[in-house]
């Protein structure tokens, strides 16, 4: 779809909120609440962004733009360069991050542009009435705040704890006492990497079921130090494809004209699960079991401590 930019305001520091309609009016594809849509940015950059209005408003997607001057370029484009009146493309929305349907209750965690897929279910929620929530929202200073006015008022505030840090790791919410002990909610937990690695180690002894992850931290932005350059093998073709750092093993398939199912890739929803034949891989995801890790690999974030490894693609 060309959808028309209709709005593109800044409402927290570096963060721009883009209201998508169709340029002749109508009623845009349904959402359910934690979708994202894939856009193409104006320096041709392909992203994805979760939608934040409430679904029933089909007339309209909103996202929200981070932008950072260190990544890659795509949010820099979409922050800079997108204004009222342009076109974008967007593909038609996807769903990684799913509400649960048959919870009765959730606690929804948030940290810094975490929050935009967890408005859409706030929002909803709202709406419905008839299930609980409680949103813990933690961001650096309330100027660096998506949304911080409308959590602030009627009829989010009585569900809505906002935590500001200032950076210091010291001054970060204490999630302990929300999770010791395990409840009949949902957890729902999206934003930087740190913060879903510390709500996974504090919420292991809740059911699997009850607690979901999306990470705003791609493949790419993800890269560390240590990284080393490896091959994959493809092993149903015999293809070797060189993954150099700061591109997944994912990126790299497509670069050579080889394509994976994936939909989130950042580790969080498991749809790039991939059988690993050999070698020794570097799990980065929030997905795989401990057994699963022996026989299983997310190509769209981790990588190879080896100099080689093969999967069954």
């Amino acid at each position: 779809m060309n959808l028309q930019v209709a709005r593109a305001v800044t409402i927290a520091r570096d963060i721009r909120l883009l209201e998508l309609r169709p340029p002749g009016g109508g009623e845009l594809p349904a959402f359910t609440p934690g979708a994202h849509v894939a856009v193409t940015a104006p320096n041709g950059m392909r992203r994805q962004y979760s939608l934040c209005n409430d679904p029933a408003d089909r007339s309209r997607y909103e996202i929200a733009v981070k932008r950072d001057g260190a990544g890659h370029g795509g949010s820099v484009s979409m922050a800079d360069h997108v204004h009222a009146g342009d076109l974008l493309p967007v593909e038609p929305p996807r769903n990684a991050f799913e509400l649960s349907p048959g919870a009765p209750s959730f606690v929804f965690i948030a940290g810094g542009i975490g929050i935009t897929p967890i408005m859409s279910m706030v929002r909803q929620l709202a709406r419905e009435g008839t299930r609980r929530y409680r949103l813990y929202y933690c961001t650096r200073s309330p100027g660096e705040t998506a949304f911080r006015e409308e959590l602030s008022a009627d009829p989010f505030r009585e569900n809505v704890v906002i935590h500001h840090d200032g950076g210091d790791p010291a001054r970060a919410l204490d999630l302990w006492p929300l999770l010791e002990k395990p409840t009949r909610a949902h957890i729902h937990c999206c934003g930087p990497r740190p913060l879903l690695e510390a709500v996974r180690d504090m919420s292991g002894h809740w059911p699997a079921s009850a607690v979901r992850f999306e990470s705003f931290v791609d493949a790419a932005a993800a890269e560390r130090p240590e990284d080393r350059a490896f091959t994959v093998v493809l092993a149903r073709s015999g293809a070797r494809i060189a993954v150099p750092p700061g591109r997944s093993i994912l990126e790299a398939m497509r670069a050579g004209g080889h394509d994976a199912p994936s939909s989130c890739e950042s580790g969080t929803c498991g749809t790039c699960r991939t059988t690993l034949l050999s070698g020794e891989p570097d799990h980065r995801d929030m997905v795989l079991t401990e057994e699963e890790r022996a026989t299983r690999i997310m190509i769209c974030v981790s990588r190879a401590r080896s100099a080689e490894i093969a999967i069954d693609r």
